[in-house]
């Protein structure tokens, strides 16, 4: 195991991996194929109902052996153990990361601070349990006794992308009375939108934000609270159509929501990995308290593979190492993930801020400069779509794109050969990505010469496939767990922290400052550069002018 002052690039394996990886340039999928007949039979791992075909990455035994020696010599087991036992591995924060917590048995300890967190958690998912069916059975009424029809969730980051994502890929199994809508951008258009042809009184508000005092989160909630009572004019009407998931219960109080309809999370909790907590009270009333609890079980299947699958069989491990080795030896920028299931449409944008606010840093552990690339740019569309879009440049394009296709045997609206047709893409992009077509077979079609260049494919695009029946609530779990733990292992091997995020603080606090001059003409309290300076003084002049649409 490294010293973890050391950083990884001085082992002798990522030197050794430094040195494979020209070699394995040199190399082609179609070749690697024509010598492995079971390359595609054997280069694959089947667990917990999924099915991760890895057989088209730019790979050979040896880069599995070097890069399963990598996770070794970094100490992941180690680094795991630490995580599922509560230890404070946040360091810069000084806090537990424990979201495997928020999804394990009511009969399993795991203890911070000297305490089992384990109940806390029950305790909440069972308040989070009554509360869901008082509002999915109509029993919940509003200020004026009408039953709630509307529910919007007000929260930014891990507060609003986990519980829109999962809201998006498990509608099919919510509740279609009740209508769903989340706000999130400070931009008034995010309200105005969400609210425009609902009714106050048949409306009800969770404020998600661990510290009720989020900026755009709490604006967005004073301006829900002022539209509820423009109609209903009560301030009591504040305790009927809000609810918040926080920790203070002091300024949740204060706003005017009753604190027994508070619903609690902890500093253990990071906002990206909390869509499994309070956080996703949305879901649950959407969904249902059992189809809930499914999900999260899918959670702690896949938290269990991972704790204790051998690093060989190990999805998160080897999809982590898989990213490494492009990310470090190919230079690729970025991963593309590509869900043909037209429900995780909102999927890839989740995994935007799980992977880049997890993994984009520059410091190690100790506070060292990166000597090394660390997170990759993750993206993504759901197919068919994105093959009319950014498909060209993934297959034709200068850059090494790595892809994750993600499909599903069993469709949850079968319509005629929708579905066929749907998979039969999975499979053929994966092929063509892979394996190209030549200059040869080209000419073979009867393509005149000067157009050959421009039909030819070069292959060597490497891809995962990641197969399961169906998508469920358990389903949808174990994916989100995949790629946590994935994110896990690579910070790991990394040596950095990928629960904090000071990278967000800068700009807040700047705005912090500029918005007193924005709206009073006051003074900042920082000096600003001379564009800076320039672009507020145009804005506060040209804003008294007319600007009605």
């Amino acid at each position: 195991m490294r010293n973890k002052n050391i950083s990884v690039s001085a082992l002798p394996v990522w030197k050794s991996l430094d040195a494979h990886s020209s070699e394995v340039r040199q190399l082609h999928l179609r070749k690697l194929f024509a010598d492995d007949i079971k390359r595609g039979e054997r280069m694959v791992v089947e667990a917990l109902g999924i099915y991760f075909d890895y057989s088209k990455h730019l790979i050979t035994d040896e880069t599995l052996r070097l890069l399963l020696q990598l996770a070794k010599e970094s100490g992941l087991q180690d680094h795991i153990n630490k995580m599922f036992r509560g230890d404070k591995i946040n360091i810069t924060e000084n806090r537990a990361v424990l979201h495997v917590a928020l999804r394990a048995p009511k009969e399993q300890s795991i203890v911070v601070d000297g305490e089992n967190v384990v109940p806390l958690v029950h305790k909440v998912l069972e308040n989070m349990a009554k509360f869901s069916n008082l509002v999915r059975g109509g029993v919940w009424k509003g200020y004026t006794g009408k039953p709630i029809k509307n529910i919007i969730n007000i929260g930014i980051g891990g507060s609003d992308l986990g519980p829109v994502m999962a809201y998006e890929a498990l509608r099919y199994y919510s509740q279609r009375n009740l209508n769903f809508r989340f706000v999130s951008n400070i931009d008034g258009t995010d309200f105005a939108e969400a609210t425009y042809d609902l009714e106050p009184d048949e409306t009800l508000f969770i404020i998600s934000s661990k510290t009720f005092t989020t900026l755009e989160t709490m604006t967005n909630a004073h301006t829900a609270r002022d539209w509820v009572l423009k109609s209903l004019m009560n301030p009591a009407a504040v305790a009927s159509h809000f609810v918040a998931v926080s920790t203070n219960a002091d300024e949740v109080a204060k706003f005017g929501i009753d604190t027994a309809n508070m619903f609690e999370f902890w500093d253990w909790v990071g906002g990206r990995y909390s869509m499994d907590s309070a956080i996703g009270l949305s879901t649950m009333i959407a969904i249902g308290p059992e189809n809930f609890r499914s999900m999260l079980d899918g959670f702690h299947q896949m938290d269990e593979h991972f704790r204790t699958a051998p690093f060989e069989r190990n999805l998160p491990v080897l999809m982590g190492l898989l990213g490494i080795w492009y990310n470090n030896f190919f230079d690729a920028q970025t991963v593309a993930v590509l869900p043909y299931e037209q429900y995780l449409k909102r999927f890839p944008a989740y995994l935007q801020q799980l992977t880049m606010e997890s993994n984009g840093k520059h410091v190690s552990l100790d506070g060292t400069e990166m000597d090394i690339q660390t997170g990759p740019i993750y993206w993504g569309e759901p197919g068919t779509n994105g093959q009319h879009s950014f498909y060209q440049l993934i297959h034709q394009g200068t850059k090494l794109i790595p892809c994750d296709l993600i499909g599903f045997i069993h469709p949850l609206n079968p319509v005629g050969r929708h579905h066929d047709l749907l998979m039969a893409n999975v499979f053929a992009q994966a092929e063509a990505l892979a394996f190209g077509k030549t200059a040869d077979e080209v000419r073979a079609d009867g393509t005149a010469e000067w157009l050959v260049p421009h039909r030819t494919f070069e292959g060597n695009r490497p891809s995962s496939t990641i197969l399961l029946d169906r998508l469920t609530p358990e389903t949808l779990g174990k994916l989100v767990a995949l790629y946590e733990h994935s994110v896990f292992t690579q910070g790991t091997i990394w040596n950095i922290d990928s629960f904090d995020q000071w990278g967000v603080e800068l700009g807040k606090a700047l705005a912090a400052g500029i918005i007193p001059e924005l709206e009073d003409g006051a003074n900042s309290r920082v000096t600003h550069d001379s564009s800076t300076g320039n672009l507020i003084k145009r804005y506060i002049r040209n804003k008294k002018l007319s600007s009605k649409p």
